[in-house]
């Protein structure tokens, strides 16, 4: 890859961003790549619409989660409040990424040697 994380301009990598590494790595026309970029992600909410989890190797796994109804309180006010039953996403990186994240921590900062 030609950009990488550390080069993006924002601290968050945008879908934008992403069909612009398309259009310069692979040689998709702007509208294809940003095109592709939207189908990926359709993909992946419809699937966890339909309850469907969503594993993508070496990267993680989105899971749907049913949460059940439970009493709360409003932190404002103390006041007891209902939260409704409802269904949530969660995400669990892999193995692999795990240890490319932590790859990043425990390299030297700076490459300075450590004592």
């Amino acid at each position: 890859m030609s950009e990488t994380i550390e080069n993006l301009e924002t601290p968050a990598l945008t879908k934008a961003q992403l069909a612009d590494m398309l259009f310069d790595q692979i040689g998709l026309n702007k509208r294809e790549s940003k095109d592709m970029v939207d189908a990926f992600f359709d993909l992946i909410a419809n699937s966890l619409v339909d309850g469907t989890d969503v594993k993508i190797s070496g990267f993680g796994n989105f899971h749907i989660r049913t949460k059940a109804a439970r009493p709360g309180r409003n932190p404002r006010t103390g006041e007891p409040v209902a939260i409704e039953a409802r269904r949530v996403v969660t995400f669990h990186a892999s193995p692999k990424l795990k240890e490319q994240v932590q790859a990043t921590v425990d390299a030297p900062a700076n490459g300075a040697a450590t004592a």
